[in-house]
């Protein structure tokens, strides 16, 4: 009978064993909370890059790691996540947590308190975008997880160029609101029209103007400033200097739109003297203009797709104020989960209506079912002595048409 022993052979002095290497990386690993895609992309990058990778992933999410690995060009955009997410105060939310990339999340950790209006600022824009096409095949329907918009975001269509400027403006919208609000010691009010006026006329600059600056300021430091000669002249767009272009053009919207109020001084009101100051519209009127640069956006040129393009076509110059896209848009129609569209099918729509809401042009000619629905509510409701309210419980039948 035989037994065999197990062969012990020490290690070399100052050098560990592969297991107990194997074992560290493993713990290194496990404590940085990779995930699967990232991982990979981690193991695949050289050696002399890898210390740099490895600093870098010890401060990203493994949410803004997958977006990387997956979307390159989604990650600038993940920050609208916070639209969809739980509300939450400066206690609870946290830079390093957050779908940001690498400058965003810098000047997160400089500026931590201006965290709850860029969760605000993407919660305004994306309620903006919902009600503005609310009635439209595109719906501006969003995802509860990173990235919100999904192939909206790359497709380089004019929902695209909406996003990418309802989102900028919400973000100036909502960080000047707080400036002007005296939430922040950095930002107040803009005074640099105070004292200001026609004597004549009989009124004067003064109050508290919204310091969009700051807003606009913030905006291109969080989200990216547009790049300087981004023309057509220079051969086309690609798909970031379109994003970029259309950010601006969202960030100028607030400063069109805004507006001069006044307030009257003298006796019994008879406004002899008048005190006026700047002052921000309300997002939704922002929304109506945007939608409007929208429905009147130019098609530019794709810089990669230039070779294509007839030698005859001219390129003419695009306003800074314009919405641009590269791609024409889908006509949303059908459900389309790898591109993220839904499709209209069970949409709600209006039998008389000859708008986009109307069931022909809804439905996209699939024709609409009807259901009757019924509404229970209290009515004819009597304040009764003492104390209570006595209603009646009214009934009512609807019709309720959805696209088949």
């Amino acid at each position: 009978m035989v037994v065999l022993l197990p062969l012990h052979i020490p290690a070399a002095p100052g050098r560990p064993r592969t297991s107990d290497r194997v074992r560290e990386q493993d713990a290194g690993l496990r404590g940085r909370r990779l995930t699967g895609a990232a991982l990979e992309v981690e193991l695949q990058v050289d050696e002399q890059d890898m210390e740099t990778r490895i600093r870098r992933g010890r401060h990203m999410s493994p949410v803004s790691l997958l977006l990387l690995c997956v979307c390159p060009l989604c990650v600038r955009g993940s920050w609208m996540w916070l639209g969809v997410a739980s509300a939450g105060g400066p206690e609870t939310l946290s830079c390093s947590g957050l779908p940001l990339s690498r400058q965003q999340r810098e000047l997160c950790r400089k500026k931590p308190f201006l965290l709850p209006s860029v969760q605000d600022g993407a919660r305004l824009a994306i309620d903006e975008c919902q009600s503005q096409f609310r009635h439209e095949r595109w719906n501006c329907s969003v995802n509860q997880r990173p990235p919100v918009f999904e192939h909206e975001l790359t497709s380089g269509t004019k929902e695209t160029a909406f996003i990418y400027a309802v989102m900028a403006a919400g973000l100036v919208h909502a960080v000047t609101r707080s400036c002007s609000q005296g939430n922040m010691t950095e930002c107040g009010c803009d005074a640099r029209l105070q004292g200001g006026g026609t004597g004549p006329e009989g009124w004067h600059w003064g109050g508290c103007s919204d310091h969009i600056q700051y807003g606009t300021w913030f905006s291109r430091r969080f989200i990216g400033a547009a790049a300087k000669n981004m023309s057509t002249s220079s051969g086309g767009y690609t798909p970031g200097t379109m994003n970029q272009h259309n950010t601006e053009a969202g960030r100028q919207a607030i400063d069109r739109t805004m507006l001069t109020d006044c307030r009257c001084h003298g006796v019994s009101g008879s406004c002899a003297v008048k005190t006026c100051w700047k002052t921000m519209a309300a997002f939704g009127r922002v929304g109506v203009y945007l939608k409007e640069q929208y429905e009147h956006s130019v098609q530019v040129s794709d810089r990669s797709k230039r070779k294509t393009r007839r030698k005859d076509q001219r390129l003419l110059p695009v306003d800074k104020h314009q919405l641009i896209f590269i791609n024409k848009s889908p006509n949303y129609c059908l459900e389309d989960r790898r591109r993220g569209i839904a499709g209209t099918r069970g949409r709600r729509c209006s039998r008389t209506s000859a708008g986009p809401d109307g069931c022909n042009l809804l439905c996209c000619g699939r024709g609409y079912n009807t259901h009757v629905v019924r509404h229970v509510q209290r009515c004819e409701c009597k304040f009764v002595w003492c104390c209570y309210v006595r209603c009646r419980r009214c009934e009512s039948m609807n019709d309720m048409h959805t696209c088949k």
